[in-house]
């Protein structure tokens, strides 16, 4: 992952040169030498991992789609915008990419609250958007030009519950992070399966991206003696909350969803992480040719093995180009019909099919946590 950071890192320093005036035949038109595609990820800030393995992933399909001949008899160039992992940022790149780029459809982003200021532009242009792994039920509703191919958080909070009760814990504390849209969507679709269950929930503790000290809210979590703790967030926060935990004495397992997907999760939590659970997208230990192939491709390029958001991207970039050659143009409407007709697509991530919603039905995998490193536990079908 060192390796592939730092070409990251070269990559968001090169933004201006990314985002500068394309050619006048540019864009998708019919007189276009190249279909323009926009992302919009974290390449820097505090969810950058997640930007950064996406991206990767993302561009790794552009090169093997134009190492084939590209779409439509033309190269596809991806322009890539960094958000910084900012409130407010995504929307304002993303109009960029729309207006002075021309992109004929949006890649992008992985965080929900970040999706969501995307989608109503997304929408109103009448250009198709497809999230790699946003998973808050909002995003999708705000229109039929919006699109997912992750699952969605009540099926993740569905799933997570539902392995909780699998392992005997009848007492949960729930941790949420207010400020994410992701975290207070999981927390509410975990709590509602698991109560109609026969789980209880003993506590419900809250805090805002970016805190450091979360000893407050674990110090009253104890008290009530949880089974396990599932906390919703992203990665930072969920390391920090381990290794406060450990130094606490609570024993009890952490839950999480697929926030927790980044290095940096084992980086910050050290062994104090070691054996919890969270719910993912993709297993690189899969025995599948596809997964295997990928992870082979991805891990030749980069020299690290490809986490779920790298997968997810790639995927979302495949699927867009399927669509591009199904509909034989690029025209706005004709693509949305073909992305939205997408069924039994064998991704890395799975076989997708989009439903009425424009939401991916697909498996989830558990994973755990241990010598500091992810592994498969099980899958769990829709």
């Amino acid at each position: 992952m060192k390796t592939l950071l730092s070409r990251i890192s070269l990559l968001a320093a090169a933004l201006p040169l990314l985002s500068s005036p394309s050619c006048k035949d540019s864009g998708g038109g019919p007189a276009a030498t190249e279909i323009v595609i926009g992302e919009v990820a974290a390449l820097t800030g505090g969810t950058a991992t997640f930007g950064q393995s996406s991206h990767a992933g993302t561009q790794m399909a552009v090169d093997e789609i134009n190492a084939s001949g590209g779409l439509l008899g033309k190269k596809v160039k991806l322009v890539t915008e960094d958000d910084q992992s900012k409130q407010g940022e995504a929307g304002t790149v993303v109009k960029k990419l729309l207006s002075r780029e021309k992109a004929v459809a949006i890649l992008g982003e992985v965080a929900s609250g970040k999706s969501l200021e995307m989608a109503p532009i997304c929408q109103k242009a009448g250009i198709p958007m497809i999230s790699p792994a946003s998973t808050n039920p909002k995003v999708t509703e705000v229109g039929d030009y919006i699109f997912r191919i992750c699952f969605i958080d009540p099926f993740q909070g569905t799933v997570m519950a539902k392995f909780a009760l699998s392992r005997g814990w009848k007492k949960v504390a729930i941790v949420t992070d207010v400020k994410q849209d992701y975290s207070v969507g999981l927390s509410d679709f975990f709590k509602k399966y698991y109560t109609a269950n026969g789980g209880t929930i003993v506590s419900e503790q809250s805090y805002s991206s970016g805190d450091k000290d979360f000893k407050a809210q674990l110090t009253a979590l104890r008290g009530s003696a949880p089974d396990a703790i599932f906390a919703s967030g992203y990665y930072n926060e969920a390391g920090l909350m381990a290794v406060q935990a450990h130094e606490l004495g609570i024993n009890a397992p952490m839950l999480g969803g697929d926030g927790w997907d980044s290095p940096s999760l084992t980086q910050v939590a050290g062994k104090a992480m070691e054996g919890n659970f969270f719910s993912n997208h993709f297993a690189a230990e899969d025995a599948s040719p596809v997964i295997q192939d990928f992870v082979k491709k991805f891990t030749a390029k980069h020299k690290s093995a490809p986490d779920a958001m790298a997968a997810l991207g790639y995927d979302s970039m495949m699927i867009l180009a399927a669509a591009i050659k199904k509909a034989g143009t690029t025209e706005g409407k004709a693509v949305r019909d073909a992305i939205a007709s997408t069924k039994d697509y064998q991704g890395i991530t799975g076989k997708i099919t989009l439903d009425e919603k424009r939401n991916a039905t697909k498996p989830a995998v558990i994973l755990t946590i241990k010598d500091g490193k992810f592994v498969y536990v099980e899958t769990l079908a829709p």
